[in-house]
């Protein structure tokens, strides 16, 4: 066990930081997301962000002087998929991991049969993970989102609500008490993609008959086409957007 961590260890200082943990570590401390004796619930649904979400933190628990404990969380939306990898991983890496059966899928996709489900399903399971988070006796629910999907967030509001808008890095609920982070606010789609592959992580299916027919895979296409054109689009409008939020900082 020595031995594993001394090599991790090394694997982090050689090029894990110049990679992305270094990046992490700024949207942390930036946006004050991790606190000593913060107890964080991850939303683990089985796709590469959320699955390199958990191995970034493990990582920052086991090899950084942050502190703070964290757990994992399945919703099991109704689709009969087996979270047996995801499961495995935390158990191999000493993460509580925990299912939690809910509903969602029937709401969304028998009983309402919305046109545009991802909406109204994405405010469903932030509901069932905040619960979860209450539950548990979490301060905090850590989410995967990256910075295509911050700008993604951006256009879709603007092109389909005409609203200039997006999420925040660290959000306060009133209500329930909690906060929202996104440690991985910082870091490009591709960052995490091959993170997930070099490391092999858990990725499930994702069974839902909208995926890859929404208008966020629309918008998706649209910022790589830009991106053939302005390389920097992402990290631009991340400096604009921290300017305009009082938060400038070039990376």
């Amino acid at each position: 066990m020595e031995a594993t961590q001394a090599l991790t260890q090394y694997k982090i200082k050689r090029s894990y930081g110049k990679w992305f943990l270094s990046k992490v570590k700024r949207a942390i401390q930036r946006y004050e997301m991790i606190k000593p004796q913060d107890k964080i619930l991850v939303g683990a649904s089985g796709g590469k962000d959320s699955s390199a979400l958990l191995y970034i933190l493990w990582l920052l628990k086991n090899f950084s002087p942050l502190e703070f404990e964290f757990e994992a969380v399945f919703l099991d939306l109704g689709w009969g998929l087996d979270p047996a990898p995801l499961a495995g991983f935390c158990r191999e890496h000493g993460i509580p991991f925990h299912v939690e059966p809910t509903v969602i899928k029937a709401i969304v996709f028998d009983y309402r049969r919305e046109e545009h489900p991802c909406a109204l399903c994405s405010h469903l399971r932030r509901g069932a993970l905040n619960k979860v988070a209450l539950r548990l006796g979490c301060n905090k629910v850590a989410l995967g989102h990256h910075l295509d999907d911050l700008l993604e967030t951006f256009l879709l509001n603007w092109l389909y609500n005409g609203r200039f808008s997006t999420f925040l890095p660290a959000t306060y609920l009133t209500q329930s008490g909690l906060t929202v982070i996104r440690p991985l606010i910082y870091l490009r789609e591709a960052t995490v993609e091959a993170l997930t592959r070099k490391e092999n992580l858990p990725v499930l299916t994702n069974p839902c008959p909208a995926a890859g027919h929404t208008r966020r895979k629309e918008i998706k296409e649209l910022v790589k086409f830009l991106a053939t054109k302005y390389p920097y689009i992402r990290e631009r409008f991340l400096t604009a957007w921290e300017a305009a939020n009082g938060k400038l900082e070039v990376l």
